[in-house]
């Protein structure tokens, strides 16, 4: 009896120490398994980017994650002249997507840009768009007599703005309808202005347009009434995944990404 009561003290002994160590076998792999997890999103990459570039930038961030699941991308979009001012007062960014070389070049007198980590990639068009169901104004000279109210982006911090005053003032327009330009805080707000017929024409670019059902493209301006429209973009030198944005940085110039660019309606250099 006392031999039966000793093995089966140690048998439930056994049992118990078999279960432990199962326990914290599984303990172990499911700590395993949620550090893998925390490994495979281990860096997150900000990039400040222009509000002309959020459509493409939308497909090609789902592609990159795809193909780097390591990585998560995070857009801030905005005007470039805002974008560059946080920035300039610290703002933790990795990359910087401007539409406008003048932005771009602040951050790299600055400092905060090396000239080896930037590139001119794109450019764009200008463009007079109108609500769909607007048929009297067909030309820039129309803004004159058939509008009481039309949107530009605000020229000291929204490119878009900067090269429709401009291109405006070239065509000696801008004296005359100076009074009824309603000002945006980036292309998008004036498209969307336009859209909801809060004014009778704006100026974007021709790949806002583009994007929209809802606009009417009824004429572009001419090259040569404004500054070249040119999108660079750089690596910010102080970038905490330094590594990690360069290999974006990159990745932003290759075919794959070229080509969906292109598909958005920007030309490419």
């Amino acid at each position: 009896m006392q031999n039966r009561f000793k093995f089966t003290t140690i048998f439930l002994f056994l049992l118990i120490f078999v279960a432990a160590c199962s326990n914290n076998e599984q303990a172990d792999q499911s700590s395993d398994k949620q550090e893998q997890t925390s490994e495979s999103k281990e860096e997150q990459l900000t990039i400040s980017a222009a509000a002309s570039l959020k459509d493409a930038m939308d497909v090609i961030q789902h592609t990159y994650e795809e193909e780097h699941p390591e990585i998560t991308l995070q857009f801030n979009f905005g005007g470039s002249g805002s974008l560059q001012q946080q920035i300039s007062q610290g703002a933790p960014v990795d990359l910087f997507f401007s539409a406008a070389e003048d932005k771009f070049d602040l951050l790299v007198d600055e400092g905060m840009i090396a000239k080896e980590d930037g590139i001119d990639l794109l450019g764009n068009e200008l463009v007079l768009v109108v609500p769909k169901e607007n048929q009297s104004i067909k030309e820039f000279e129309d803004l004159v007599t058939e509008t009481d109210k039309i949107s530009i982006g605000t020229p000291e911090t929204v490119p878009a703005g900067k090269y429709a005053k401009e291109s405006l003032e070239k065509m000696d327009l801008w004296k005359d309808i100076e009074s009824k330009v309603v000002y945006a805080k980036d292309v998008r707000q004036v498209l969307s202005y336009v859209e909801t017929g809060n004014v009778e024409a704006g100026i974007v670019y021709k790949t806002d347009a583009s994007v929209s059902n809802k606009v009417e493209i009824v004429a572009s301006a001419d090259p040569a009434t404004h500054s070249p429209i040119i999108y660079p973009v750089g690596i910010i030198k102080d970038s905490k995944h330094y590594e990690a944005a360069k290999e974006f940085y990159e990745y932003l110039q290759s075919d794959e990404a070229l080509k969906v660019f292109e598909e958005y309606g920007f030309t490419t250099k």
